[in-house]
Order: structure tokens, then C-alpha cells, then sequence
């Protein structure tokens, strides 16, 4: 079985030459506002055979079990990991708090390790970046992921709807049942050698084939070939010309790096689509593949790599879904609290989208931020 990653599959093939196939499967929907804690499946061939080896464990409500997943602990991240503790212990008493078997763990939580015979765990929550929930997700890569409650450090990054100074609010939220999530699409990654056999699995002069549907598309020279999900096409996708993609829709970002062709263009394919990329058996070198998250693999000639949306998705718990209403003020442009999209909010303060140097300075001397 293969594991799964979230946001995007980048390959590096070093100038050469790419083969591309893809290969339409059944449609896999994204339902965007769910219940978090009951797993979301996406419609999957292979989902039968890997429920049949596998347990799907139906998160509780409220949560009896939380796992803290956080970046190095740095004093910031030490005295925040103890604020929250102490606030589950006080608050909601008789839940378990879980933390990674690393040498750094919390005092007052219990080891967890990832496995088919792990401790179940209802609500994941993070305190780092995007690498932390990316980090966290690969936790989870036989099956389904946890709802998961992120927040920032102090980084900037398009998964982290909360800063740390609102874990109180974000957790009540969550305990109360008033959270939703927005279900974000992961990419499932299986090697193959050249008799077409699995040598190894992941989430997510060279002469590279690329396959779509079963057909060839093309054969490519550039620097390398990024597979995305639309919440990593605003990310590596992103910087290297493709486009942007609401994370709510289920589609396979196909960006090539540096072409030698101007004509190889971006793609969007459904996600019911598989891209096999190949590389070719007269290349001279290996290629290599980052996967985020993921320790990264080598191809070498005659090998190939099979990318495809994994049927379990990463459920995160949103910032506006949860909000107070009855805060609207007269007279404000937008929608209320808990009505907004978080993506659009996210493009205009992260990417400053369409914000032209008129128009900041503009915003500058008006005296306005």
C-alpha cells in the first residue's frame, strides 16, 4: 500500500529528457464542511483492499485523546506547549495528551508512536508552520488523519489559521462542536522498478516519459517536474509559474520547473487522474525525488513513480468556520465572521495578491493597513 503525503511531489530530473502518462480513475469528491470527527474517505479502487488490513478508527467527540505534534523546542514553544497543557488538565479533565517519542517530550504527556496498533487519537494539534502540519499528516500515513488544530509560532503559512495566543478560543471551539474543517487533498506515491514491480512507496542525461489517463502526454526537458495538490499550488507550484488553486477543489497540479520548451505549460487534471512519471532507460544519471514531509527517494533509469490523490484527506479545522457571530460592525465591507473563506483572506495578507506599489503606497500614506 502505498502512503500518503499532503501538498505537492517535486521531481528533479537535472535537464534531461521526462515521459508522462496519466490514467483516469473514479472521481473523488471534497466535501468541505463535514463533521471532524468522523473520517472522510475519498472514493478510492484500491479503498476496499486497504480498509481490508486496516482499522478505521472514528475519532470521539468530544475528544478523549489529543496528540501535540510541535517544532524544535525553542523557550517560545516550551512555554506555549505548558500554557496549553495546563489548560487541557484544568479544563477538560480525564483527556490524554500524547507527544512523539522524541527526547524533548512534554512533561505531563504520554508517548506516541504511529502504527497499525497506535493509541487512537481524536484531535491533533500543532505548534510550529506549514512543516509542522505537513510533519504531523505524515504521522497518519496508513490511513485516516485526525481533525487538526494548527497553530502559529510566529510563521507565516497558508495551514496555520490560529495564532498560539488563541489556543483557549480554538479549543473550546472544538470541544463545543461548534468547529468545521476543510478537508485538504493528499497525493499517494508508489515506485516502481523497470519490470513495472514496487520497490518502494511514498506519500506523495535523463529521459523522463510522462503518462496521463494511460496515454502519453509528452517527453520533456526542464529541471525538474512538480505533482501538487491545491493547497501546495501556493507554494514550490506557485514560484515556478503555476496556478492558484482553491484548496477546496479536487484536482492534480502539473508544473514543470525551468522547460527547455515553452510550450510545456502547467495542467490541471481531475483527481481521479494518476501521473506516472518514467525515467527513461538510456538516461545517464538517477533522478531525485522530494516529497513534502517525506524522506526523499532516487530514480534510476527504467524506473517510475505513480502519483494520485490518496483517498484519505487532512482535515483542518478552519479559523472563520468557528468564529463568534454577532461581531459584524455596521457598515464593513465582506462578509461576517464565520461566513469568509480563509483562502481569500490568506491570498490578500500572505501573497498580497494583486497589490500593485501604487496601490500599497496608496494604503501607506492614507495611513490605513
Amino acid at each position: 500500500m502505498a502512503s500518503h503525503k499532503q501538498r505537492a511531489f517535486l521531481f528533479f530530473p537535472f535537464r534531461r529528457c521526462l515521459h508522462t502518462r496519466i490514467r483516469n480513475r473514479p472521481s473523488l469528491p471534497l466535501t468541505s464542511r463535514v463533521n471532524p470527527f468522523i473520517p472522510q474517505l475519498l472514493p478510492h479502487p484500491y479503498l476496499s483492499r486497504a480498509l481490508s488490513s486496516q482499522v478505521l478508527h472514528e475519532a470521539s467527540y468530544p475528544p478523549r485523546s489529543i496528540l501535540i505534534v510541535n517544532k524544535l523546542r525553542t523557550d517560545p514553544v516550551i512555554g506555549a506547549i505548558d500554557e496549553l497543557l495546563n489548560h487541557v488538565v484544568k479544563t477538560y479533565p480525564g483527556v490524554k495528551v500524547f507527544s512523539e517519542d522524541r527526547p524533548d517530550i512534554p512533561f505531563g504527556t504520554q508517548v506516541w508512536r504511529p502504527g497499525p496498533h497506535a493509541e487512537n487519537i481524536d484531535l491533533v494539534v500543532t505548534l510550529g508552520g506549514d512543516g509542522t502540519i505537513l510533519h504531523a499528516a505524515s504521522l497518519f500515513s496508513l490511513g485516516a488523519v485526525p481533525p487538526v488544530l494548527s497553530f502559529s509560532m510566529g510563521t507565516l503559512g497558508f495551514l496555520l489559521p490560529f495564532h498560539i495566543d488563541d489556543f483557549v478560543k480554538g479549543l473550546e471551539a472544538v470541544f463545543q462542536g461548534k468547529a468545521t474543517i476543510l478537508n485538504r487533498m493528499r497525493l499517494s506515491c508508489t515506485f516502481y522498478d523497470k519490470d513495472r514491480k514496487k520497490i518502494g512507496v511514498g506519500d506523495d542525461g535523463l529521459d523522463k516519459t510522462v503518462q496521463v489517463y494511460g496515454q502519453h502526454l509528452t517527453e520533456a526537458v526542464s529541471d525538474g517536474v512538480i505533482v501538487s495538490t491545491p493547497t501546495g499550488s501556493t507554494a514550490y507550484s506557485l514560484s515556478a509559474g503555476g496556478p492558484i488553486v482553491h484548496p477546496s477543489l479536487s484536482a492534480v497540479v502539473l508544473v514543470p520547473i525551468c522547460p527547455r520548451s515553452l510550450s510545456f505549460r502547467p495542467l490541471v487534471f481531475p483527481s481521479s487522474s494518476s501521473v506516472t512519471l518514467r525515467i527513461g532507460d538510456r538516461s545517464r544519471a538517477a533522478a531525485g525525488v522530494s516529497m513534502d514531509g517525506r524522506v526523499s527517494h532516487v530514480l534510476n533509469p527504467g524506473e517510475s513513480v505513480t502519483v494520485q490523490a490518496s483517498p484519505y484527506p487532512v482535515p483542518c479545522i478552519n479559523r472563520s468556520s468557528i468564529s463568534d457571530y454577532g461581531d459584524e460592525q455596521p457598515g464593513e465591507e465582506g462578509v461576517g465572521p464565520g461566513k469568509e473563506d480563509d483562502w481569500v483572506r490568506d491570498i490578500n495578507n500572505l501573497l498580497q495578491y494583486n497589490a500593485t506599489f501604487r496601490s500599497k503606497a496608496l494604503l501607506r500614506y492614507s495611513g490605513k493597513t
